[in-house]
C-alpha cells in the first residue's frame, strides 16, 4: 500500500536525490512498503532504488546512495505510516475498563500493535496477528517482541481476555522461539484466577521457551473503584504477595541454575505489599524488566547511595545552605523513599526533607502507586501543608513530554495553586540526590 510522503529532512539523501513532498513511496529496491517496519527495514541498504508516484499516478524511480544504515529523510503523516493497531480483547483486568468517565480521550485507546512492540517495547496479546505478520517478523527477524501472556492454560486465556482467538494465539510462541526471535513475556497476575498452580504451569510452559525467552515479568493486578458491572476482582492480600513471590523465585532459582540467568521475575509491587525487603541490584542482572517495575526501586537505590557516597568522598556531611523541600510519592513508594532519604538527612545537617504519601482517591485507595496519581489529589492532599522552597514530584506521573498529569492538571496549576516551585525528578538516583540538594 503505497504511503505519502509529507515532507522531506533538509540535506538529507531524499532531498538530494529530489524526492518531493506530496509524492507516494511505493517501493524500496522492489519491496513494496506498507509501514514503518517495512521502511526502516528496507532502508538500510547503501543502494536504494526508490520507486514514486505523484497525484495523478505517474511513477518515476530515483537512484540513491548513501552510507548503510542511514536514514533516507522522509517523514510521513503519522509514525507508524499506517493506523495504530487496537487491542481486540476485553481482558477482566483491563485498567483503561476501569477509569472514569470524561478524561481525555487518549487514555481510553487500547493499543495491541507489534510494530510498537518491536519499536518502543510495548506489550502485544498475539491476538490480532495475521499469518502474514508472523511470517514477517520471522522473516524479518524483529526481535525482541514483547508478549503479554498472562496464562499459557488456552482455555482460562480465553476467559481471561474476552477473546475467542486468545488461546490459539499462544501457539506463536513456540514459532517465535524456534525462529530464534527474543521473547519477553508479562503476566498480570490475579488473586485465584492465574496465580498459584496456574502460574505454575505458565513458567513451567514458558521456560520450554528457554533460551529464545528473555525475561518475564509478573505484576498484581490494579483495581480502581470504577468496577461497577465489571468482573470482581480484588488486590493481593500480604500474605497472598509473599507466596507469590516464593513461587516465582523458585522457578528463578532454578534458571538460574540451570541457564546462568533468573529469567522470571516479582515486581516491585509485589514486595511492597508483601512487606518483604526489595532484593539487592544484582538479583535483576541486567534489569531486563525495570520498565515493568521488576527492580526499578532496588536501581534507584544503588544509584542514590553511590552518588551519595562519591558525593561525600570521606567527609563526615555534605555542606550546603539551609534548604526544606518537600516530595510527594504515592503510598507504596512512600516507606521507602523515606527510609532511602533518611541517608542523606544525616550527612546534611541543613537540609529538611519531608516525604509526604499521596492517597489515590481519584482511581482509589487500592491504587497506590506514583504514576497514577493525579494532580487533584496532591492539590487536595497538600493544600495548607508547609512545604518548603521546592516540591519535588515522580517524573512518572506525566504523560510522556508534557507537563500534564492523568487529569489534565498541569505542573504549572499545581505550582500556582500550591505557591511554590515543582520539579520533577526521573526513577535515577543520581539525580534524585541533586533534587534534594538542589542542584
Amino acid at each position: 500500500m503505497p504511503v505519502l510522503i509529507k515532507g522531506i529532512e533538509p540535506d538529507s539523501p531524499a532531498q538530494r536525490a529530489g524526492i518531493r513532498a506530496g509524492e507516494t513511496l511505493v517501493s524500496l529496491n522492489g519491496h513494496t512498503i506498507v509501514d514503518i517496519l517495512d521502511y526502516r527495514f528496507y532502508e538500510t541498504d547503501a543502494r536504494l532504488e526508490v520507486r514514486l508516484a505523484d497525484t495523478k499516478g505517474q511513477t518515476r524511480t530515483v537512484l540513491i546512495k548513501k552510507s548503510q544504515y542511514q536514514p533516507i529523510g522522509l517523514e510521513f503523516e503519522t509514525y507508524l505510516m499506517d493506523k495504530q493497531r487496537s487491542c481486540r480483547c476485553k481482558c477482566v483486568f483491563c485498567f483503561i475498563d476501569q477509569m472514569p468517565q470524561g478524561m481525555r480521550e487518549s487514555l481510553y485507546f487500547k493499543d495491541d500493535d507489534a510494530r510498537l512492540s518491536f519499536l518502543f517495547g510495548n506489550y502485544i496479546t498475539l491476538t490480532n496477528l495475521k499469518e502474514e505478520d508472523v511470517e514477517r517478523i520471522i522473516n524479518m527477524k524483529i526481535s525482541p517482541v514483547n508478549i503479554s501472556v498472562h496464562t499459557t492454560n488456552p482455555a482460562l486465556r480465553v476467559k481471561m481476555m474476552g477473546n475467542r482467538f486468545a488461546g490459539k494465539s499462544l501457539e506463536i510462541l513456540p514459532r517465535l522461539a524456534r525462529a530464534g526471535i527474543h521473547i519477553n513475556c508479562q503476566l498480570v497476575l490475579c488473586p485465584g484466577i492465574n496465580d498459584g498452580e496456574e502460574l505454575r504451569r505458565s513458567l513451567t510452559d514458558l521456560g520450554e521457551l528457554i533460551p529464545a525467552l528473555q525475561s518475564v515479568a509478573m505484576v498484581p493486578v490494579g483495581v480502581t473503584k470504577y468496577r461497577d458491572g465489571l468482573f470482581p476482582l480484588r488486590p493481593y492480600t500480604k500474605e497472598e504477595a509473599a507466596r507469590t513471590i516464593d513461587l516465582i523465585d523458585d522457578f528463578g532459582d532454578r534458571f538460574l541454575r540451570e541457564y546462568g540467568s533468573r529469567i522470571v521475575y516479582a515486581s516491585d509491587e509485589f514486595y511492597l505489599t508483601a512487606q518483604r525487603a526489595l532484593p539487592p541490584p544484582e538479583f535483576y542482572e541486567d534489569f531486563s524488566q525495570i520498565e515493568s517495575g521488576v527492580g526499578a526501586m532496588a536501581c534507584l537505590k544503588d544509584e542514590f547511595l553511590y552518588a551519595l557516597h562519591t558525593r561525600l568522598e570521606d567527609k563526615g556531611s555534605i555542606d550546603i545552605p539551609k534548604r526544606h523541600i518537600t516530595l510527594a510519592t504515592g503510598t507504596a513508594a512512600y516507606p521507602f523513599l523515606n527510609e532511602l532519604l533518611d541517608e542523606v538527612r544525616i550527612k546534611c545537617h541543613n537540609l529538611t526533607c519531608d516525604v509526604i504519601p499521596v492517597i489515590n482517591r481519584f482511581f482509589g485507595e487500592t491504587i497506590t502507586v506514583a504514576g497514577l496519581l493525579t494532580g487533584t489529589d496532591i492539590l487536595s492532599q497538600l493544600k495548607g501543608k508547609t512545604l518548603g522552597e521546592q516540591l519535588l514530584l515522580p517524573e512518572v506521573l506525566l504523560r510522556h513530554n508534557t507537563n500534564v498529569l492523568l487529569d489534565d492538571v498541569t505542573l504549572d496549576d499545581i505550582s500556582r495553586q500550591l505557591q511554590i516551585p515543582v520539579r520533577t525528578v526521573s526513577n535515577d538516583g543520581r539525580r534524585l540526590l541533586d533534587a534534594v540538594l538542589g542542584e
